[in-house]
């Protein structure tokens, strides 16, 4: 996940860290800005000027918000490789 923030120009970086700040300090958020995705996964949505989404995956545990995955979303569902990804790291922060 780091390196992936990493990889993504300065201004994402930035628009993604304000969404986040926002739905950590409005926690319970809805959408247009928090998604649930079942079974206590939410995605963070971020809308890039290119018309392209960026999504962080996350959980929430011991009352704080766990950055699970992120990706940019290039089509209407979310790839199941993701999910699957998103959701292993959500059971290894659960145990």
């Amino acid at each position: 996940m780091r390196e992936w923030l990493k990889g993504l120009r300065e201004s994402d970086r930035h628009m993604m860290g304000m969404d986040l700040l926002r739905a950590q300090w409005r926690w319970p958020v809805g959408m247009p800005l928090c998604r649930p995705m079942g079974d206590g996964l939410w995605e963070v949505r971020t809308d890039r000027p290119d018309n392209r989404t960026a999504r962080v995956l996350i959980c929430v545990h011991s009352g704080h918000l766990v950055a699970l995955h992120g990706f940019i979303k290039k089509a209407k569902t979310t790839p199941n490789h993701d999910l699957e990804l998103a959701r292993r790291r959500q059971r290894e922060v659960q145990q």
